[in-house]
């Protein structure tokens, strides 16, 4: 038996998406209500990742979106502040020069979102953007290579950019719709886990499906086996189609029912979005809120 076969040893990985979809239905319908509350929804919004990944972002774009981040609490001083900004690597400077606030700086790399170039240019780029000042790296798995089957090359991969963060925390996404299957799912999330992730992700935001609460409900788990057999946490991330106060509470009440209330908290839950800070912003003072 390989390597790479061996890599699976030890979880169960033989489960279907019928399964699993009924186990989140039936967690959503008896739980998620009681976390439609002020309190959770200002949770999950400290947790947000603020995302700007556009084609059209510019300097002046990007520094217009840290001024509000900046200038946040002084408009909102009863709501805490979001989690990181998330920016393309040509705009973590602009970033770093102009925030004031504590929140984490993160940069999507290696290839974003499809990586498919070189892996010395993932290296580099995920060390640039570093260089520049980003705290944490926001990477997607080569998904053409793991559909193949070419585990191997996925995880060497994983490695070299994990140990190019030095002690920047690392995303890794596996871009969970189109891997389609929750098999396929379960594998790419202890890949992910086995070669040091310190958040898994669902998706990059850049594909449809992108994010769903049965691929959530699977990462999860595989969390959770992970801590169970080792001690260690690891962080989830769901991004991708979230824009609603509803579908936030959706992936809370996965995680906390899963998880439990240790993974409540922006060390180890993010949300990555843009337009669902609004909308949080819009239910929490009911009234329509266009601030970012």
């Amino acid at each position: 038996m390989t390597e790479e076969k061996n890599y699976f040893k030890g979880y169960e990985t033989k489960i279907t998406n019928e399964e699993v979809d009924q186990i989140v239905e039936r967690i959503i319908t008896a739980k998620a209500a009681e976390n439609n509350t002020k309190e959770v929804i200002k949770t999950i919004f400290s947790c947000i990742d603020l995302t700007s990944l556009n084609h059209t972002d510019t300097e002046k774009s990007i520094k217009d979106l840290v001024d509000k981040v900046n200038n946040f609490n002084d408009i909102y001083p009863d709501m805490p502040a979001v989690a990181a900004i998330c920016v393309y690597p040509t705009m973590v400077n602009t970033v770093k020069e102009n925030l004031t606030k504590n929140i984490q700086i993160a940069s999507v790399s290696g290839g974003f979102p499809s990586s498919q170039t070189f892996m010395e240019v993932k290296i580099a780029e995920t060390s640039l953007a570093l260089y520049d000042g980003a705290t944490e790296i926001d990477t997607v798995i080569s998904v053409g290579k793991f559909l193949a089957a070419d585990y191997e090359t996925v995880k060497e991969e994983l490695i070299e950019i994990k140990a190019a963060c030095k002690e920047a925390h690392i995303k890794i996404i596996l871009e969970s719709g189109t891997l389609k299957t929750a098999e396929n799912i379960k594998k790419a999330s202890i890949l992910a886990i086995r070669c040091g992730a310190n958040f898994i992700k669902t998706s990059t935001g850049k594909t449809e499906p992108a994010a769903n609460l049965s691929a959530a409900y699977i990462m999860c788990k595989t969390i959770k086996e992970f801590y169970d057999k080792t001690g260690e946490k690891v962080g989830f991330k769901p991004a991708g189609g979230i824009v609603s106060t509803t579908d936030a509470i959706n992936y809370y009440t996965i995680v906390k029912e899963v998880l439990g209330n240790e993974w409540l908290n922006k060390s180890l839950f993010r949300i990555g979005a843009s337009r669902l800070s609004n909308n949080i912003l819009s239910e929490i003072y009911n009234k329509n809120i266009l601030y970012f």
